[in-house]
């Protein structure tokens, strides 16, 4: 068995800050778990307006906490994000996310990420970041 709380996670190497500004995840379960999938809470800060394209990983994204909108590319259809969203990228969608107030986000990537990964020039996550340890 495995448990972690958030509190002492947030505190550790499994709290990673985005380079540029946009987010801040704490992985909670990752690759090296063996579990076949990793679990994320991310925090969005208010007023960040990002581009994505997860090319190698599939994800569904559950709001906690605040409002804003993903908006899918290049169709442009946007869908409000509040508090009990669900959205899934099935098929390694591109798409832009936009808070419009700090949001809490809980996030299931398959396959699991390693632990250190930020966006790429694509907005997307490389397969091969190092791995986190705790």
């Amino acid at each position: 068995m495995i448990v972690r709380d958030l509190a002492t996670a947030e505190q550790s190497n499994r709290r990673i800050v985005s380079p540029d500004g946009n987010w801040e995840s704490t992985r909670m379960l990752l690759k090296d778990d063996n579990m076949g999938f990793s679990f994320h809470i991310t925090t969005i800060y208010k007023y960040a307006d990002f581009g994505m394209h997860y090319q190698n990983h599939l994800e569904s994204v559950y709001c906690i906490s605040g409002e804003g909108e993903v908006e899918t590319v290049p169709e442009g259809k946007k869908y409000p994000i509040k508090p009990g969203t669900l959205y899934i990228l099935d098929k390694n969608d591109k798409h832009i996310l936009r808070a419009f107030e700090e949001m809490q986000m809980a996030c299931v990537f398959n396959p699991p990420l390693n632990g250190k990964e930020v966006h790429n020039a694509e907005g997307a996550y490389e397969l091969n970041a190092e791995t986190v340890t705790a």
